[in-house]
């Protein structure tokens, strides 16, 4: 089995009454993208102008190839508290989950995920959310 071709990471935190300012002190560093309810979104890609039907609060790292999950966790939860109990008061009112991209290039590859890095997420109340994406099959 060959080692998943490339991962993509991203802490997420949504919330009506989220304010980005108050999660970017309680965990110590400033979020990737953030909203509050309400608030216009303009579209990198596009352009296009939105209303955030929510606040959120939005945490990543650079994609990996070949993948290394468990490196993308160590850096991205490593630049935040350690404090359990800032944790716990978050997860018990935004659950957040930990975005994760699995991008396949074959037919079978794989990743394992390290006893540190669950215990990273379990501790901290983070959620595990897996997006798997495989090579389209040419078809006749």
């Amino acid at each position: 089995m060959a080692l998943i071709s490339e991962t993509a990471i991203c802490l997420r935190f949504f919330g009506d009454d989220l304010q980005p300012e108050l999660l970017t002190a309680a965990l110590g560093h400033p979020p990737t993208s953030s909203a509050t309810k309400g608030e216009a979104i303009t579209s990198e890609k596009s352009g296009r102008i939105s209303v955030a039907n929510s606040g959120k609060w939005l945490l990543s790292v650079d994609r990996r190839q070949p993948g290394d999950l468990n490196g993308q966790i160590q850096e991205l939860f490593g630049a935040l508290t350690e404090d359990l109990s800032v944790w716990r008061i978050l997860a018990d009112k935004y659950q957040p989950d930990l975005f994760v991209g699995l991008f396949l290039t074959g037919t079978n590859e794989g990743i394992e995920m390290s006893a540190r890095s669950l215990e990273i997420l379990a501790t901290r109340g983070v959620r595990l959310s897996l997006d798997i994406y495989g090579q389209w099959a040419d078809t006749p």
